[in-house]
C-alpha cells in the first residue's frame, strides 16, 4: 500500500517491499523487484502488507476496573452525574495511586496484547490517573517500560490536566497551578513525555485553564493534543488549532469554527467511536464537515476502564464504519497514516513509503476492507517493527 498510487487503499498488486538498516528502501511490482539473497526473502503468501496499526488515543496504563459503574449506567445514571458523586476518573485515580508499577506494568501488558494481536505497531499512552507528581510519574514510566518488554513503539502524553483530584476539591486553579509549575517542568526535565493533553470539558477543565496548561507546555517544548467537545461544545477545538495541536479528540460537539480552525492548523481530528458506543450517546462527530474541510480522521480505541474498556482496533475500524459512516479505506487510513499524524509520528511511520520505519502488519486477508467487516475473526497478523519480523500469538 503506497499512498503515492492512485488505486484504492494505494494498493501495489503483486507487490514486493525491500528494508534495509529497519527502513523501507524499496517497494513496488513484483517483478521489478531488484536481486535480493534468496535467503533474505519473505513470501507473504498472497497476503496483504498495510502499515502497522497505529493506536493514537489510549489510557492503557491504570489501576482497577469500573464494571460497577457501567452497571449504573445501563440502569440509567449519566457517565456525568457518576462523575459529579466521586466515581468516574477519580475512582480510576484511587486505584492506580495504590497499585504498584510492577502491577500496573503487568496488568497493562495483558491489554496491551490485545491491540498487537491484532497489528498495532504503535500505540500512545496517556498519564492522568496519578494525578499527583509522584503518581503521574509512575504511570509515564510504566508506559516507556512497555515499549521495552513488549516489541511494540510508544508514544508517551502527561494528561495531568485530566480530572480535578480529591485534595484539590474546589480549588482546580491552585491543581492547575501544580501541573503547571512542577508537574510539567519535572516531566519534560525527565523526558517522560512526548505531548500535553488536557480536558476541556463542563466536568473537567476551562479553556482558561487549559490554555495554561498549554502554555506550560509550549514553554518546556511539548506538543499538545486536547479532549474537546465530547460532551459540550467549550471551544476546546479552537483553543487547540491557535496552539497548533497534534489533535483534538472525541469531537462530538465541535462547531463549524472549531472544524475551520483546526483545517487551518493541520490539527488532526481523533475519533473514538469506542467511547460513542459505550456510553451510548447519539450527537456523532461532524463527518461530513471534517471532510469538506479537509480535517484528517484518526481513530483509536481510547482504551480506558470507564467509557471505552476495548483493546480491539478492529473493532474500532467496524465502528467507525458502522456509527460513524466511514468507509472501511477511511478507517484503514485512520489508524494508520492519520493516527500517525495524530501523534506527530507522520514523517516516520503510519504509511509504507521509501525512508520510513519499516513497521508493517502481513494480513491473511483477499482485500483490505475485510479489516473492518468481520467482528471477531482472529486474524493472528505477522507483525514487523523496523524490519523484525514477528509473529504475534493471541
Amino acid at each position: 500500500m503506497d499512498p503515492t498510487i492512485p488505486a484504492s487503499y494505494g494498493a501495489i498488486e503483486n507487490g514486493a517491499l525491500g528494508v534495509t538498516g529497519g527502513r523501507i528502501t524499496w517497494l513496488g511490482k513484483m517483478q521489478e523487484l531488484p536481486t535480493y539473497k534468496s535467503e533474505n526473502i519473505r513470501d507473504c503468501e498472497s497476503g496483504w502488507l498495510t502499515p502497522g496499526l497505529v493506536d493514537c488515543h489510549t489510557h492503557l496504563v491504570f489501576g482497577g476496573n469500573r464494571a460497577r459503574e457501567f452497571e449504573k449506567r445501563l440502569q440509567g445514571v449519566s457517565y456525568e452525574q457518576i462523575a459529579r458523586e466521586g466515581g468516574g476518573i477519580v475512582s480510576t485515580v484511587k486505584a492506580t495511586r495504590k497499585i504498584n508499577a510492577d502491577d500496573l506494568l503487568k496488568d497493562a501488558a495483558l491489554r496491551l496484547s490485545g491491540m498487537t494481536a491484532q497489528g498495532v505497531t504503535t500505540v500512545e499512552i496517556k498519564s492522568g490517573y496519578g494525578l499527583d507528581l509522584e503518581n503521574e510519574i509512575k504511570m509515564l514510566e510504566v508506559a516507556k517500560d512497555l515499549a521495552r518488554e513488549e516489541n511494540v513503539r510508544v508514544s508517551t502524553t502527561f494528561l495531568g490536566a485530566h480530572a480535578l483530584p480529591p485534595e484539590y476539591k474546589g480549588r482546580a486553579d491552585d491543581y492547575i497551578d501544580l501541573v503547571c509549575k512542577q508537574m510539567i517542568p519535572e516531566i519534560a526535565k525527565q523526558n517522560l513525555a512526548n505531548a500535553v493533553d488536557g480536558f476541556c470539558e463542563n466536568i473537567g477543565f476551562t479553556p482558561t485553564q487549559i490554555r495554561r496548561v498549554f502554555e506550560a507546555a509550549k514553554k518546556h517544548g511539548l506538543p499538545v493534543k486536547l479532549h474537546a467537545e465530547q460532551l459540550t461544545d467549550q471551544g476546546g477545538a479552537i483553543l487547540a488549532a491557535e496552539f497548533n495541536a497534534l489533535s483534538a479528540d472525541h469531537l462530538e460537539y465541535v462547531s463549524e469554527g472549531g472544524v475551520r480552525a483546526m483545517a487551518k492548523a493541520n490539527t488532526v481530528a481523533v475519533l473514538l467511536p469506542g467511547a460513542f458506543y459505550y456510553l451510548k450517546e447519539t450527537k456523532k462527530p461532524p463527518i461530513d464537515l471534517l471532510r469538506e474541510h479537509g480535517v484528517p480522521m484518526a481513530l483509536a480505541t481510547d482504551c480506558n476502564p470507564g467509557s471505552s474498556p476495548i483493546t480491539s482496533p478492529l473493532l474500532i475500524l467496524n465502528m467507525a464504519c458502522t456509527l460513524f459512516g466511514f468507509t472501511p479505506e477511511e478507517a484503514l487510513a485512520g489508524m494508520t497514516r492519520e493516527g500517525a499524524k495524530a501523534l506527530g509520528l507522520g514523517d516516520e511511520i503510519g504509511t509504507l513509503e521509501k525512508g520510513k520505519n519499516a513497521d508493517l502488519a502481513i494480513w491473511p486477508i483477499d482485500h483490505p476492507s475485510e479489516l473492518s467487516y468481520w467482528l471477531g475473526r482472529d486474524y493472528r497478523p505477522t507483525r514487523v517493527i523496523g524490519g523484525n519480523i514477528e509473529s504475534v500469538e493471541t
